[in-house]
């Protein structure tokens, strides 16, 4: 059993009458839809004649576990060759309106409109836009003009986790002020025709494009219920670079996720997890639901093995999974978004893993 040393453990911070709650939450996906049948179809003639060993990766689309996926560009967009200036048109058209889908969304759930936040936190890790998303949807959601911007790159699939984590250290730090964090991904456009790399085929199985929000707002008083979020946690591995990430040439940026990470994630989330609930003064008895971006089938059921979960436990995550695929940063906020109207109430730890390689944890506290 893995034992913490309280000498390399950060304290947690000290706590204070200052309460921050989540007062929405919010999730837009894109037009377009993508059957994962039609998308085999589709990538057996586009790359089975180019790729040998395509045939013997059919059974993967077939045992994702995914159904449908989403994506801000048409199929037929894929079957051309596209370079940075084309994916990058297609980002910012795309993600600044799954931005403002979102954090509309968002916004409407907790009652509140665009006149009273006071930041935007944007995590957004497949494209890249300068002004950044926020500046770019700022006409059409009618941010104040002394709003402030947060925009954060490079966190991937854990930018959700990590994302709400300092829109939370934001609202705490500003008493009585409102947050938003918008997470926006487009991983479809990151399909490569001229790489044929395994993982290239693996990133066609899993990812699609999605958007989540969340409206935060800091008290002065503890908050007597709703959802109350705790101090967020990070654990980064070392010599882990080459487990996720991006390849960035001409042509655009190519996916790195390696086929370790199931076993690295059977083998040390359980202790990473551990460390951080300790960090935030909890332990993983005392967790009634972990909420978990699905990686896919494979991490899910190793999350599931590591963690002494019955199988199955995580339904919401397979569920957002089978409906939207991988959608990186923002899926672990489509799975909240789901635990939460089914009801659950308790201790919740909003967890996911990332590029560096790097584990984010997030208490919440949900009243009943």
């Amino acid at each position: 059993m893995y034992q913490s040393n309280p000498a390399h453990m950060s304290a947690a911070p000290a706590e204070t009458a200052q309460a921050v709650t989540l007062r929405g939450l919010g999730t837009a996906l894109p037009p377009h839809r993508l059957p994962q049948d039609v998308v085999l179809d589709h990538a057996r003639r586009l790359l089975g004649p180019r790729y040998p060993q395509f045939e013997r990766l059919v059974p993967a689309f077939e045992n994702a576990g995914v159904d449908m996926r989403y994506s801000v560009q048409p199929l037929d967009w894929f079957t051309e060759d596209h370079g940075w200036a084309d994916r990058g048109a297609a980002y910012l058209e795309g993600a600044t309106a799954l931005f403002i889908g979102a954090a509309e969304a968002a916004l409407a759930d907790a009652g509140m409109t665009a006149t009273e936040v006071d930041t935007v936190v944007t995590v957004s890790s497949t494209g890249i836009a300068t002004p950044t998303l926020e500046a770019q949807a700022f006409r059409r959601m009618g941010f104040r003009r002394d709003v402030q911007r947060v925009p954060v790159f490079g966190l991937g699939c854990a930018g959700g986790v990590t994302g709400l984590s300092v829109a939370r250290r934001l609202a705490a730090a500003q008493p009585g002020s409102s947050v938003l964090m918008v997470t926006v991904e487009t991983c479809s456009l990151s399909f490569r025709n001229d790489r044929l790399q395994k993982a290239d085929i693996i990133a066609t199985v899993l990812f699609g494009d999605g958007a989540a929000a969340a409206v935060l707002t800091s008290d002065s008083a503890a908050a007597a219920g709703g959802i109350t979020l705790g101090h967020g946690q990070e654990h980064l591995w070392p010599d882990t670079l080459p487990i996720m990430g991006w390849d960035v040439d001409e042509t655009g940026l190519g996916v790195i996720f390696d086929r370790s990470i199931p076993g690295f994630v059977q083998e040390n989330f359980l202790p990473a997890v551990e460390t951080m609930l300790a960090a935030a003064d909890l332990s993983v008895a005392q967790v009634d639901r972990f909420v978990c971006h699905p990686g896919g089938t494979k991490v899910l059921e190793a999350i599931e093995a590591t963690m002494a979960l019955p199988p199955g436990a995580l339904d919401a995550e397979r569920a957002v999974l089978r409906a939207a695929g991988n959608m990186s940063a923002p899926t672990a906020l489509f799975v909240l978004k789901e635990v939460l109207e089914q009801g659950a109430t308790g201790q919740f730890a909003l967890c996911a893993l990332g590029p560096g390689f790097t584990a984010s944890l997030l208490p919440i506290r949900v009243a009943a």
